[in-house]
């Protein structure tokens, strides 16, 4: 038999095939709406033509004259088809209804809010259904509203910083997909960004650094990759020392505040204390009291809680806040905080003794619970991360649920009566890595989990852009543009039987984020494997790309591809060892994720003979924190049998490491392909072949590869590093052409 193997290119043509052959006549708009009928005629309107416009919401109907007039030109009058905005007052405060008739259309809605949200629906629908010489939309039925109150979205401004303008679009793209809250992160170790005319030192000092080491690893991917390179706007010389920062002055950020407004979006300021206070503590550094500034065991040094100067500084910056913001809400951080400082300093020993205070944990509790009583004198409501939960707090403080790893962390504050936000790292961090997985995961993270179900006191949800490695708005849109538009679907419609009519959706909602812009990333290249073996030849398989805007170019000398690098239109024949790089380019010659395949060519790996075997691997476990693989401890401090490579619930500590080592008993000789999802670290050698590499510390991620085994038994070692947090590891496999599944437990033996 002669000893081919097809390695076959499928990009993603075989999961389009089957979204598209089930594909619907669904609206192509984004969140869709709760309930939706299509009828048979058409609703049309030529240019220039005249149309009455009566209304009980004029602010909204006027949005919506302006906006078809500068589409088609259309003018208001008493003549011609009707555009109706009526008051509903049985309608929910954020639900519309919408119909849309030959002779015109009907918005019904009980706040100017359901109205504002009618309108946008509108939008998206205009930009489907605009043709050459007008309007022309199906006729339907539409009534809808949100299944979450919050609908929110986190833009980090204190690590890299972003203009108004950025965050004015940035709001534009929130309303359009009907999100309500954003969430600014304004001060943290590397800048403080608001403006505190009190305290002037916070933006002439806190607000500016020198490049620090977040900065440096910029630039160097920089080199290969230009959405990395640092906002020339934020950048001065002073004193020969190049600075990098910015701040929003008061003004500017009640431009903001108004701004959001009108589109329906609450802004909630953070302030992150008493951790992450780095920037302001340069400023002031009689906030640590005795304590020398700087970092810690794991983090920054915080603020001193046992000074009461330091509560009357931060409740000065809070007022100033507080006068700016009219959001009901004030979020204080509370997370990460460097505890191991408190129990060193004098001042906090003595508090902790003098108030029967029993842990810096509890001292946590006491500053929080210090400031909560301020922010609530001053009329506003005060948010968390759930960090703060060791220590305790009271029912009236609203909890944002971001630690994925502590799983009981929602059952908790809800079982405290505290009013819950899901925001998990996983996968609604948005700067994790995307990939092929992202759009799905966002799409189907339960914001209500089997653990606490449904409850008033769950708010809804909302994703954060922390931008440690966010140092340009392009990079910005990268991460957040299509899987932004998952999250806003989740939030509002909240239904997993859509997610087909979804991607169908998501594939025409490309050419609106072009007109509006964003610079969004690509859809992914997929049914392919990074690192791959053959016996005599391969075939590299040209396919359809994943949107009929793009196309794929490939390298065969080891530089990245461009435009002007071969098209991959015709399958590539692989003869020898090869490495391959190719990326999708759309019609304007934006390029997608650059992708390495490596082609070796190989023999069968050996059985060996080993009778006697028992099911299950041995896992050896090494305790402590390690940063790759490569650097776990020579000596295991214990081991067990598992009967898969997955992480034992048994183990709870946030770092350390697993050997698992034994035999895959393979029931035929072929080439098997291996898929090794991990967060933090792993590889997986079969025999003395690295078949995958997945090191290095990052949040969860695929990475795959290919063995040619003879059939019965091989040496196996999977090594798993867990660096606090993810706790994912999963090791499946395919062969010839089955789906990726788990692997038997019946072929793992020791």
């Amino acid at each position: 038999m002669k000893k081919t193997i097809i390695a076959t290119l499928l990009f993603v043509s075989s999961i389009l095939t089957s979204v598209h052959a089930q594909e619907s006549n669904d609206l192509p708009i984004i969140p869709y709406p709760q309930k939706v009928e299509v009828g048979q005629g058409i609703f049309s309107l030529e240019k220039n033509e005249q149309i009455s416009i009566k209304s009980d919401f004029p602010n909204r109907s006027k949005a919506l004259e302006t906006s078809l007039k500068s589409k088609l030109g259309i003018k208001s009058s008493n003549k011609g088809k009707t555009i109706r905005y009526q008051f509903n007052k049985n309608l929910p405060k954020e639900g519309y209804h919408l119909q849309i008739s030959t002779s015109g259309i009907t918005i019904e809605a009980s706040t100017e809010t359901g109205a504002f949200y009618a309108n946008q629906t509108l939008e998206q629908l205009f930009f489907f259904y605009i043709e050459k010489n007008g309007l022309s939309l199906p006729t339907l039925s539409i009534e809808d509203e949100p299944r979450y109150a919050w609908r929110g979205f986190m833009l980090d401004v204190a690590r890299h910083f972003f203009t108004v303008d950025y965050v004015k679009k940035t709001i534009d793209r929130m309303a359009l997909y009907k999100a309500n809250k954003l969430h600014l992160h304004l001060s943290d170790d590397q800048g403080w960004r608001i403006e505190i005319k009190k305290y002037p030192l916070l933006t002439t000092i806190g607000a500016w650094r020198t490049f620090n080491n977040q900065d440096s690893a910029c630039l160097e991917k920089a080199k290969e990759n230009p959405d990395f390179n640092i906002d020339a706007r934020f950048i001065k010389t002073e004193n020969g020392k190049k600075l990098y920062g910015g701040y929003y002055t008061q003004e500017q950020l009640k431009e903001l505040i108004a701004y959001a407004a009108k589109r329906n979006i609450e802004i909630i300021p953070e302030i992150d204390m008493p951790g992450h206070f780095n920037a302001a503590i340069r400023a002031y550094p009689f906030l640590t009291g005795s304590t020398k500034a700087g970092w810690g065991k794991d983090f920054s040094v915080p603020i001193n809680p046992c000074q009461e100067d330091v509560y009357a500084f931060t409740q000065n910056v809070l007022k100033e806040v507080f006068a700016l913001f009219p959001s009901k809400y004030i979020h204080i951080g509370a997370d990460e905080v460097e505890k191991t400082t408190w129990e060193n300093n004098n001042t906090c020993q003595k508090l902790m003794a003098d108030s029967n205070i029993g842990s810096v944990n509890h001292l946590q509790s006491y500053f929080i619970h210090r400031m909560q009583r301020f922010v609530e004198a001053s009329g506003k409501k005060l948010i968390t991360w759930d960090d703060a939960l060791d220590g305790g707090v009271n029912s009236n403080v609203t909890v944002m649920y971001w630690r994925g790893w502590v799983k009981g962390a929602p059952k908790e504050a809800l079982q405290n009566k505290n009013p819950l936000i899901m925001s998990p790292n996983e996968p609604f961090y948005f700067d994790y890595l995307p990939n092929k997985n992202s759009i799905f995961d966002t799409y189907h993270k339960k914001i209500e989990t089997d653990s606490f179900g449904s409850t008033p006191l769950l708010l809804g949800g909302q994703a954060n852009l922390w931008t440690e490695m966010v140092p340009s708005e392009q990079r910005a849109d990268y991460l957040i543009y299509p899987r932004y538009l998952a999250l806003a679907e989740n939030l509002w419609t909240n239904d997993p039987s859509k997610y087909n009519s979804f991607i169908s959706r998501l594939d025409r909602q490309y050419t609106l984020l072009d007109k509006m812009g964003i610079y969004y990333r690509l859809p992914d290249l997929t049914g392919f494997l990074q690192e791959n073996v053959f016996i005599d030849t391969a075939s590299l398989f040209a396919a359809t790309p994943p949107h009929s805007n793009l196309q794929v170019h490939y390298t065969l000398d080891g530089n990245n591809p461009t435009m002007r690098s071969l098209l991959l239109d015709k399958p590539l024949l692989i003869k020898k060892d090869e490495r391959i790089k190719l990326s999708t380019f759309n019609k304007t010659g934006r390029q997608g994720d650059i992708y390495t395949i490596n082609y070796k060519k190989t023999s069968y790996q050996t059985n060996i003979s080993k009778p006697n075997t028992e099911n299950g691997l041995i896992a050896k476990y090494y305790k402590g924190y390690f940063n790759s693989t490569s650097n776990i401890k020579p000596s295991e401090d214990s081991t067990f049998v598992t009967s898969s490579v997955s992480v034992p619930k048994s183990i709870t500590a946030p770092s350390f490491g697993v050997d698992y080592v034994g035999y895959i008993d393979v029931p035929e000789t072929g080439i098997y392909s291996f898929y090794l999802t991990c967060d933090d670290a792993g590889i997986l050698k079969i025999g003395d072949q690295l078949v995958v590499d997945n090191d290095g510390m990052h949040s969860a991620q695929e990475k795959n590869g290919q063995a040619a085994l003879t059939k019965g038994l091989h040496p196996i070692l999977v090594r798993f590093v867990e660096g606090g947090g993810g706790f994912t590891l999963k090791l499946q496999y395919s062969f010839g052409n089955s789906p990726i599944q788990d692997i038997p437990t019946s072929w793992l033996k020791h």
